[in-house]
């Protein structure tokens, strides 16, 4: 009978566990707002520019279907004179669309990577977004980034890893705040 007992509660928490990890993951929803911040770029791609500070903003829209807009920007000061380096804007949009998979979803574009076109999803964990971006070269090497942001009380923290075949290439890290909802 008490082997019967332990089996019992083992089973159970085998069974009870996955649905409570998935449980504690935040909605997309909690993402939604315009975060604003910065972040600090380290490299070793380049000599004059190892470690530079990027101003960094995220702008981030649930839609009605379950999915979710995308849209960051980053200024850049990695070129140039380093006492003096170039500004350069980037912009992302991305919107994504549910999968079957709880907490996943894909870029709604399907890109075909080996038409030299990106293929992007997101995930859910826990407190954390993470998005990957993922390119292929002409040689057929891949270029990948990770943006993970995670909510840590009123900020976003940013985690950023831009990955060259298997090697990394570049890491930012940074923390932003709820501009407006």
């Amino acid at each position: 009978m008490a082997r019967i007992k332990i089996f019992m509660a083992i089973a159970l928490f085998i069974v009870v566990l996955p649905a409570i990890s998935s449980a504690n993951d935040v909605p997309i929803s909690a993402f939604k707002g315009d975060w604003r911040g910065n972040a600090i770029s380290e490299n070793n791609v380049s000599v004059n520019f190892p470690i530079t500070s990027r101003d960094i903003d995220v702008d981030i829209r649930p839609d009605a279907s379950g999915g979710f807009n995308i849209t960051w920007r980053t200024l850049l000061r990695q070129k140039g004179n380093p006492a003096s380096p170039n500004e350069v804007l980037k912009e992302t949009t991305l919107t994504f669309v549910n999968t079957d998979k709880p907490g996943v979803w894909k870029d709604s574009k399907g890109g075909d990577v080996y038409a030299g076109d990106t293929v992007s999803w997101a995930q859910i964990r826990k407190q954390t977004l993470t998005i990957y971006v993922m390119a292929m070269s002409d040689t057929g090497d891949y270029d990948m980034q990770v943006y993970k942001r995670t909510l840590t009380g009123l900020n976003m923290e940013l985690d950023f890893t831009a990955i060259r075949d298997g090697a990394v290439r570049r890491t930012a890290k940074g923390r932003l705040i709820l501009h407006s909802k």
